[in-house]
């Protein structure tokens, strides 16, 4: 990583706005910020916070009696992982997904995906973002396109959306539509492990390919393999919207 975007990270020491300070400390969107911000449940340096006001080093910020701290800014990033490429931050993995992107500062994934998949993978700096996506993995969407080594089905398709016997229980019903002759899209609001090549498995075929295209509201859209890119001021916030209200059990065991 060149010496100009360490230097960047090194510099952002700038007032900033308050709500943008809220979200990338992971608290809320910049819309809710504001909103606790008029409601008088924010105070700065012990004084009630005003919409607009911008956050200098070593003011204190709370939520109630909450202290909220931004350490740095926060680094939310989509990937696009190649075939290969080990998602763990053991860095003695010669291929781990922390030596292959080389940040300047320490971010961590969101999610895997295993080796020999691709696509898609969000990675960021902020533990609370990954509690609550993790969290909220149980009930939103990540879409994959699929490529298997037998031509595709009717019969296939309809029970891979209904749902099939794998890990000792049926996965969930699903969105499945075919691409192509030996391509299917599918859609799943769950993260058994290597869940899309088990399920192709017990029905008899075999996945050759297999590239996660979105996470929830963040698309791989044209990033090129082995880039990455920040997400969007937009993106993240929409993403906060829709995990504001994340709960229930955690899935750890995400990878296709």
């Amino acid at each position: 990583m060149s010496n100009r975007i360490r230097e960047e990270f090194l510099q952002k020491r700038e007032p900033v706005r308050l709500n943008k300070y809220l979200s990338e400390a992971g608290v809320c969107s910049r819309r809710e910020a504001d909103r606790l911000i008029e409601t008088g449940k924010v105070t700065v340096d012990g004084r009630p916070a005003q919409t607009g006001m911008k956050i200098t080093p070593g003011q204190e910020v709370r939520i109630g009696r909450r202290l909220i701290s931004r350490q740095d800014e926060m680094v939310v990033l989509a990937v696009n992982k190649p075939r290969g490429i080990v998602c763990t931050e053991d860095r003695r993995e010669r291929d781990s997904i922390v030596r292959f992107l080389d940040y300047p500062i320490r971010v961590t994934y969101v999610g895997r995906l295993d080796k020999d998949s691709r696509g898609l993978l969000l990675m960021t700096n902020n533990g609370d973002i990954i509690n609550r996506m993790m969290r909220a993995a149980n009930c939103h969407e990540k879409e994959y396109r699929v490529t298997v080594d037998q031509e595709i089905t009717d019969s296939f398709l309809r029970k891979m959306s209904e749902g099939v016997a794998i890990l000792d229980t049926v996965t969930r019903p699903c969105k499945v539509e075919k691409l192509g002759k030996y391509t299917f899209s599918i859609i799943l609001t769950q993260g058994l492990n290597r869940q899309i090549r088990r399920m192709c498995e017990a029905l008899g075929y075999t996945v050759k390919d297999l590239v996660r295209v979105r996470v929830m509201n963040i698309r791989l859209g044209n990033l090129k393999e082995g880039q990455y890119r920040k997400v969007t001021d937009a993106e993240l916030e929409e993403l906060y919207e829709m995990i504001k209200d994340s709960g229930g059990h955690n899935d750890r065991h995400d990878g296709r």
